[in-house]
């Protein structure tokens, strides 16, 4: 139990590292697309002022999770990661369709001045570092099976592939094609909504006790292999924060006695444990 606690913490630092790469992209992005004249390069840092809350709310999430089970939360309060993970996508959507609603507008209504090249070498920095944030968190996302810290790492390479398309734009304008811009903040929207989308379909799976079913059918067939196990009569799983709560029943010998049965129960745990890092399970034998 002291080891989840201890990857919430690792998670926790790494939302913070996020909030602070997202604050410094913001006030870069804003002021040198403002002056610059970059639709999409501004468009790029309205979405990164909004990543700051997202990533906020993970923040909040993991550091709730890590509160310790109480009379009223016996399983402990890990699902408050999840719930994050689903405010932060309702951000992340919320944003994207004002930037998309925005940049639309712009191309209807086009009016033709290319950006300052600076804003090209802005966006690029900017893409190279966000994406070793994601790398990071990623790492780490992956290292503890974190799904709020997971969201947080898609935000990041979402915005990495975001800044890169900016540039893109803001490079064509140089060469007489400036309605590339604005365009380019359309698309900066449609991404955002999508990774907004793509997190909230997650957590809403998770929330709602959804599991793999290949996943599920995998550990079937580990349970079936260990010793004394004679079938899988049921078998259940859901996600609880970044644990899995699992409850089965097996089949095993009518002969064997209660302690032998035992003694299998507690084999499929270790298997459990150490195959699929699954530490809270409830096994029930049957004859």
């Amino acid at each position: 139990m002291e080891e989840r606690y201890d990857h919430l913490k690792l998670a926790q630092k790494g939302a913070t590292i996020s909030i602070i790469a997202y604050i410094g992209l913001s006030l870069v992005k804003l002021g040198v697309g403002y002056f610059a004249g970059s639709k999409a390069l501004f468009a790029d840092g309205l979405n990164n002022s909004t990543d700051i809350f997202a990533s906020l709310a993970v923040l909040i999430g993991l550091k709730i999770a890590a509160k310790p089970a109480d009379d009223e939360h016996a399983y402990g309060h890990f699902r408050a990661e999840t719930i994050a993970s689903l405010v932060a996508s309702l951000i992340m959507i919320a944003v994207g369709l004002q930037v998309l609603y925005t940049a639309v507008l712009d191309t209807v209504y086009f009016k033709e001045e290319a950006p300052d090249l600076v804003s090209a070498i802005t966006a690029i920095f900017c893409a190279l570092g966000i994406y070793l944030v994601y790398r990071y968190n990623l790492k780490i996302a992956t290292q503890i099976n974190s799904s709020g810290l997971k969201a947080a790492a898609k935000d990041n390479l979402s915005d990495a592939y975001v800044s890169m398309g900016t540039a893109v734009g803001i490079l064509a304008s140089q060469f007489g094609l400036p309605w590339i811009d604005p365009l380019a903040a359309v698309v900066v929207g449609v991404l955002i909504i999508k990774t907004g989308w793509e997190i909230f379909i997650e957590a809403a799976h998770n929330l709602t006790d959804g599991f793999d079913k290949e996943l599920l059918d995998q550990i079937n067939t580990s349970i079936s292999e260990v010793c004394g196990v004679q079938g899988v009569e049921d078998i259940k799983a859901r996600i609880h924060g970044n644990n899995t709560l699992m409850d089965l029943i097996i089949l095993v010998d009518p002969n064997i006695t209660v302690i032998q049965g035992h003694d299998i129960a507690e084999e499929v745990e270790k298997m459990l444990h150490e195959s699929y890092e699954i530490q809270e399970v409830i096994v029930h034998i049957e004859p």
